[in-house]
C-alpha cells in the first residue's frame, strides 16, 4: 500500500503512456487493414442481409407454417406448435413482425456461426488438456468483460453497421457452446471408447461415430444457451446499427415510452422461450434415443 500512496503520480503517468501507446497502436492497425477485414465480411453481411430480405418478404402466413413446422420436428408436441404460432400472430397483429423478422435473422446467422466456429474450438479443447487451460481464461475474459468495452474496437474497426453487431453479439454467445462441446466430448464413457478401439477405431473414426453422437445432447444445451445469449444481447446490438426489436426498445428508454418497451420486451421473450423449448425439447428426445440405444 506504501508504494501506491507515495507514487500516485509515476502510477497516472505510466498508466497514461501504456493507454496512449495502445490506442495508437490500434489506431494505425485499423488504417492500415480496417479495409480489408471489412472486405473479408462482407459475404457476411450478404448473407445477413438476403435472410432478412428474404423473411421479410416471405408472406407471414408462410414464414409461421415453417416456424411451426420447424418446431413440431424439434419437439415432436402439438403444444409447444400452437404455442409458436400464436406467439408469432400476436407479434404480427401489433404491428412488431419485420422488426421480430430482424431479430430472427440476425440470431439464426449468429447461431451457426457460433456452431461453425464453436464445435471445432470444443472439440480441440477436449483432445488437448494443454488446449483446454489456453483457451478457458479466454472464454472466461469472453463472458465477463462488459459487451460495451469489446465494441470500442470492432466499432473503430468496422464503423457502425450490421456487421459490427453480429460480431459483438457472436463474441458474447459463441463461449457456452465451445464450454459445453468440450464438456460433453469427456464425459463420453471410457469402456465405449476402448471397445470402438478393439474394433479398430481410427481417431477420426471415433470422434464422428462415437463421440460427437453421444455429446449431441450436450452440445445442444450448448446451442440452447447460445440462443438465449444472442436474445440477451440484441438491445445493445441496435445501438451500433442492427435493426430488430431492440431498436424500439431503445427508443422506448430514451424518450420513456413504458408501453412500446413492453410490447418489444414481450417479443423477445416470446421468441426466447419459443427457440428455448424447442432446442431443448430436441436435445432430451437425443438423450431419451441416446439411452434406447444403451439399453
Amino acid at each position: 500500500m506504501e508504494f501506491f500512496t507515495e507514487f500516485p503520480e509515476l502510477g497516472r503517468r505510466s498508466q497514461m503512456e501504456l493507454r496512449k501507446g495502445i490506442d495508437l497502436a490500434f489506431r494505425n492497425f485499423s488504417r492500415e487493414y480496417g479495409d480489408s477485414i471489412e472486405a473479408f465480411f462482407d459475404p457476411l453481411l450478404f448473407f445477413l442481409v438476403s435472410l432478412e430480405k428474404l423473411l421479410l418478404s416471405t408472406p407471414w402466413i408462410i414464414v409461421i407454417g415453417i416456424i411451426c413446422g420447424l418446431a413440431w420436428l424439434g419437439s415432436r408436441s402439438w403444444k409447444l406448435v400452437l404455442g409458436s404460432g400464436i406467439a408469432f400472430l400476436l407479434i404480427g397483429y401489433f404491428g412488431m413482425w419485420e422488426d421480430c423478422m430482424a431479430t430472427v435473422a440476425i440470431i439464426t446467422v449468429c447461431t451457426i456461426i457460433c456452431i461453425v466456429v464453436g464445435i471445432p474450438i470444443g472439440i480441440i479443447m477436449a483432445r488437448s488438456s494443454r488446449a483446454e487451460k489456453a483457451i478457458l481464461p479466454v472464454l472466461d475474459m469472453m463472458q465477463t468483460i462488459p459487451s460495451f468495452v469489446y465494441l470500442i474496437p470492432i466499432l473503430m474497426l468496422l464503423g457502425i453497421g450490421k456487421v459490427p453487431g453480429l460480431i459483438a453479439v457472436c463474441v458474447y454467445a459463441v463461449p457456452p457452446i465451445i464450454r459445453l462441446t468440450n464438456l460433453g466430448i469427456r464425459e463420453v464413457d471410457k469402456e465405449t471408447l476402448e471397445a470402438s478401439e478393439a474394433f479398430g477405431a481410427t481417431t477420426a473414426q471415433k470422434l464422428k461415430s462415437v463421440q460427437i453422437p453421444l455429446a449431441l445432447p450436450t452440445v445442444f444445451a450448448g446451442v440452447n444457451q447460445t440462443i438465449m445469449m444472442a436474445l440477451a444481447m440484441v438491445v445493445i446490438a441496435s445501438m451500433i446499427g442492427v435493426k430488430g426489436l431492440g431498436v424500439p426498445i431503445l427508443r422506448a428508454v430514451s424518450n420513456q415510452y413504458l408501453a412500446l418497451g413492453m410490447m418489444n420486451g414481450l417479443a423477445i421473450v416470446a421468441l426466447a422461450i419459443v427457440f428455448d423449448r424447442v432446442t431443448q425439447e430436441y436435445g432430451r428426445r437425443i438423450q431419451k434415443h441416446r439411452g434406447q440405444i444403451k439399453h
